[in-house]
């Protein structure tokens, strides 16, 4: 099979497509899954660089943490799902190639309403939206939710999934034309950020001094103290990215007073019986509300999978609004 090969880590110029083996016949709860597209991920650029290693039985050359594709066999103990299947989850790697072997419980049927490609663009970003915001900070319907990079995969999957419970959403970007864009899936107030990120005194006046209730943080760095100074009383803050640095300094104090919650999350190191479990919850709660149109894949350019390091460049570029996807 033809697989995205990481030749030497490094920039995009050290990306190859190769053919490798293909994958051994599976066995017990694994599917094996003709990938017809997949989505690409700043984690994938971070793993090109040799800077994010997979779990252990997961090559590093080959990237790809979300994918989607039709069922071509199965294992004796898969109990749900079928040959011919098409179906979209979540992986700790290799993706980004012609077939790959799968777990069943890390799966869900792809509703009809969707193509490969826009089904491509969903789980990763959508699994960690709704986990982060809802079943750890639980958010609730009428409360406020702040998002960093609300432009980004995660943070408008994030900001769909909000609006859809009724809760009021702010965002930041770097750029207004991010933000103007954002409205059309129902963003209430757009900050703009710059080199010394200041929200807080618009998030405040904003919600008459009471602040955000959820703030989700895909920057991380420097945006750590106006986070706490944005949060209302009780508010919960959800670390998921780190795209401005891992170092921040804290005021305990306000921590304290305002007796916040603090919760940093990661998907991808995660054990596969909570791998399991949130995809269950994704199945149940988020795909629902893609079948009726109530949320959607949120694409801004699609490459053939051949052009892999135009792809990568693209996405470095920060020019991107919502998912890239590679097609095969």
């Amino acid at each position: 099979m033809k697989a995205v090969y990481i030749a030497k880590f490094g920039g995009s110029e050290n990306l190859e497509i190769r053919e490798v083996p293909d994958p051994p016949k599976p066995s017990g709860t694994q599917i094996l899954v003709r990938v017809k597209a997949a989505g690409l991920n700043r984690a994938d650029l971070v793993q090109r660089r040799g800077l994010y290693a997979p779990p252990p039985g997961y090559s590093p050359n080959i990237p790809g943490l979300e994918f989607a594709g039709e069922i071509v066999d199965r294992g004796e103990e898969v109990s749900t799902l079928k040959n011919g299947d098409r179906v979209f989850g979540i992986t700790a790697g290799e993706a980004q190639a012609e077939l790959l072997l799968a777990d069943e419980p890390l799966v869900a049927k792809i509703p009809d309403n969707l193509s490969y490609v826009q089904a491509a663009a969903i789980p990763e970003v959508f699994i960690t939206a709704y986990d982060a915001v809802f079943t750890q900070a639980n958010l609730k319907q009428g409360e406020t939710l702040l998002i960093h990079a609300v432009g980004s995969g995660v943070g408008l999957a994030a900001l769909q999934l909000a609006k859809a419970k009724n809760a009021a959403v702010f965002g930041t970007s770097r750029t207004a034309e991010k933000l103007e864009k954002c409205k059309a899936f129902g963003l209430d107030e757009g900050i703009v950020t710059g080199d010394r990120p200041e929200f807080s005194e618009i998030a405040n006046s904003r919600t008459g001094g009471r602040g955000a209730d959820v703030v989700l943080d895909l920057v991380g760095g420097r945006y750590f103290e106006e986070n706490l100074k944005s949060l209302a009383s009780k508010g919960r803050l959800m670390l998921v990215g780190l795209t401005a640095g891992s170092k921040a300094e804290i005021d305990l104090g306000l921590a304290l007073r305002k007796r916040l919650k603090i919760t940093g999350t990661v998907l991808r190191a995660r054990p596969f019986e909570e791998k399991a479990e949130v995809t269950r919850v994704f199945a149940h709660e988020v795909v629902p509300l893609l079948a009726s149109g109530a949320v959607e894949a949120n694409i801004d350019r699609v490459f053939p999978f051949t052009e892999v390091r135009a792809a990568h460049e693209y996405l470095e570029s920060n020019k991107s609004f919502g998912k890239v996807v590679l097609e095969f």
